[in-house]
């Protein structure tokens, strides 16, 4: 019988068929080579653009950071998303993430605290200079920048730029906080003051005053008030008044939750920050060639002397009992990670220092309630040990991977500008950092004016 006609006989069918299969016998391996090839090549870049650490491309670091035009009192919405978007795309290719726990969500209601936070600053910091023999005690000092102030260079600051926010309001009704304007560090200069005792009772008749002047702090016993400290005396101020020290928010530079006068989710943590010039371009990564740094007093720290007492002869760890025999930014500029280790106080400007000139800090401070740590992740671009691992401090160091390291360095690239005063604030400074976390501490309930 004669088969049914159709479309294509056998042979053709065969021939369609058959340089097909030459085709994923052939090409595919090539195919392969070229797109393992461009993947490597896309890689590379990104990475070198990520990291921002190439020898050609080393003046670009800064650009890691955020745009100023993006962080200013009127920044929009838009601005945030903007910077969302830059921030997602540098960590993009980081192996750590975001330094931030979560940058949209903080972004966001930052932005609300700029449009809606108001603070009143109690009138003694705008009374004459002639009006009170305590005037210098309550008004902003007229040079921060003096280096005798600049272990407390944070305290002088935030009243400083507070006084040209645009969250301050001279109408207290329509306050969230109400500011106590006395400087614990003017005090402790202040001959007829001085002692930790005569400046606790100078608080507490100060407190008391405004109790008895103002309607405000009876309405909430103070809890809607704030005052501001960077001396280590400072959170003796309050120990005499009890409502200023159980209710009233201490921001201190001596944040450690070990403290008896600390009470870490009342209280908020201040950077301790020394004024050093502009950092704009970074030592870039390969060309911090020690390991460590670290220069201070050991006599008021047995933590820092079983430091000194380790690692004093290793030639990889700069370590110095009293200054450097070459400038201490030098220090900073041309080592991988800065030592941070708890003095007198968990606390020193260390910190703030490695972060400006671009050394991983490394905090050996137990129970340091660190600055912002409700919005920033420090384990993305620091290394926290305990005082009992001095002894394992090179091998930890050691063990973290050239990978880990670069993604830490631009994590901290990142987050420079948080750790920084203005004498005007502008964008996510230090002043504007700090009045964040009174904003989320907001919502008191209080009587009615």
């Amino acid at each position: 019988m004669r088969r049914p006609h159709t479309c294509f006989s056998e042979k053709p069918q065969q021939h369609l068929i058959l340089p097909h299969r030459r085709l994923l016998l052939v090409r595919p391996p090539l195919l392969l080579v070229l797109l393992l090839l461009l993947t490597l090549t896309v890689s590379s870049w990104l990475a070198v653009f990520l990291c921002g650490f190439s020898k050609p491309r080393q003046q670009q670091v800064p650009s890691l950071e955020f745009n100023e035009s993006l962080n200013n009192n009127n920044a929009h919405h838009s601005s945030a998303e903007s910077v969302q978007d830059r921030n997602d795309s540098l960590s993009s290719g980081n192996l750590l993430g975001s330094p931030y726990h979560n940058w949209q969500l903080f972004a966001s209601d930052f932005q609300e605290m700029l449009h809606k936070l108001k603070i009143f600053v109690y009138p003694d910091a705008s009374m004459n200079q002639s009006s009170s023999p305590f005037a210098r005690v309550f008004l902003p000092n007229p040079n921060p920048f003096h280096p005798k102030l600049a272990n407390y260079f944070s305290e002088h600051m935030f009243k400083v730029a507070l006084l040209r926010s645009s969250l301050l309001t001279p109408h207290p009704q329509d306050a969230h906080f109400f500011f106590l304007p006395f400087s614990v560090n003017t005090l402790r200069n202040d001959p007829r003051v001085h002692s930790e005792a005569s400046i606790s009772d100078f608080v507490t008749q100060y407190t008391t005053r405004i109790s008895w002047e103002y309607k405000f702090w009876n309405a909430s016993r103070g809890t809607d008030h704030f005052y501001i400290c960077c001396h280590s005396v400072g959170r003796e101020a309050a120990s005499k008044h009890h409502d200023l020290h159980n209710n009233a928010i201490q921001v201190t530079c001596s944040s450690s939750y070990f403290q008896r006068l600390y009470i870490s989710h009342k209280d908020v943590g201040l950077p301790q920050v020394w004024p050093r010039p502009p950092e704009k371009l970074l030592n870039p990564p390969e060309l911090r060639h020690k390991l460590v740094f670290f220069a201070g007093r050991v006599q008021n720290s047995h933590i820092r002397q079983e430091l000194m007492a380790v690692w004093g002869n290793d030639t990889d760890i700069d370590l110095f009992s009293g200054s450097p025999p070459f400038p201490y930014e030098e220090g900073l500029r041309k080592s991988k990670y800065c030592l941070h280790v708890k003095g007198y106080e968990v606390n020193t400007a260390r910190v703030c220092d490695a972060i400006h000139y671009g050394c991983i800090p490394v905090i050996v401070s137990n129970y340091y309630d660190l600055p912002f740590s409700n919005v920033l992740d420090w384990s993305k671009f620091s290394v926290i040990i305990s005082h009992k691992s001095i002894a394992t401090l090179k091998k930890i160091l050691l063990s973290i991977s050239k990978q880990k390291y670069l993604s830490m360095y631009q994590n901290l690239c990142l987050v420079r500008r948080h750790f920084a005063w203005h004498t005007t604030p502008r964008g996510y400074d230090s002043f504007h950092m700090t009045a964040y976390q009174l904003w989320l501490r907001r919502g008191v309930h209080r009587l009615s004016y």
